[in-house]
């Protein structure tokens, strides 16, 4: 999907579910925005850990080495499309084959490439590998958007690589200056 062209693109943005928001998938859900343009919108749902596999198991299921691996990578539930598929969301001072490049300062790789190197110590700096991703069809999310069901702030690359996933979507909100308990569940237009 590649980067709409209108002012409106929420590419690299953070999405903050509204409390109204009751579909299991993504209540209380902050997701990172690697794509939005005219064709749909893809995502990585930031705040829900894995605990299974850990990051050993996966190398040793991909028959990757080393194991054990010199470095470690968090892995989280991506979203409800494609549990079986990775995604690695790092920081954009490492790129191999494959990455898109969301921004200035973020990447995304779903090759092989980017486990290997963070495996062998290497890799980029700040990365977490999630399994699955949210996704939207054409115009969908807008429309999401213009239900109120989704907030949309710049993001903090501290907040996305934070292991703290459990008060993520409240400290989200308070980098927007908003108290979640005045949020109110109804939309409306003034």
């Amino acid at each position: 999907m590649g980067q709409r062209t209108s002012e409106h693109s929420l590419t690299g943005q953070l999405l903050i579910a509204m409390p109204a928001l009751d579909d299991p998938n993504f209540s209380g859900s902050v997701i990172y925005l690697c794509a939005h343009s005219a064709e749909g919108a893809m995502g990585l749902v930031i705040n829900r850990p894995l605990a299974r596999p850990s990051f050993e198991e996966l190398l040793r299921q991909l028959d990757l080495a080393p194991v054990p691996p010199r470095r470690q990578i968090r892995l989280i539930e991506g979203g409800p499309v494609e549990h079986g598929r990775g995604f690695v969301l790092h920081s954009a001072d490492w790129t191999g084959e494959g990455s898109l490049k969301v921004n200035d300062r973020m990447a995304l790789t779903a090759s092989l490439d980017v486990l290997k190197a963070i495996a062998e110590g290497a890799g980029p700096k700040d990365s977490v590998l999630a399994l699955g991703y949210a996704g939207w069809g054409p115009g969908q999310l807008d429309t999401e958007m213009q239900q109120n069901a989704w907030l949309s702030t710049n993001a903090d690359e501290a907040l996305v690589f934070d292991p703290d996933t459990d008060t993520k979507w409240r400290r989200a909100l308070a980098s927007m200056k908003i108290d979640p308990l005045l949020l109110s569940t109804a939309a409306g237009r003034a």
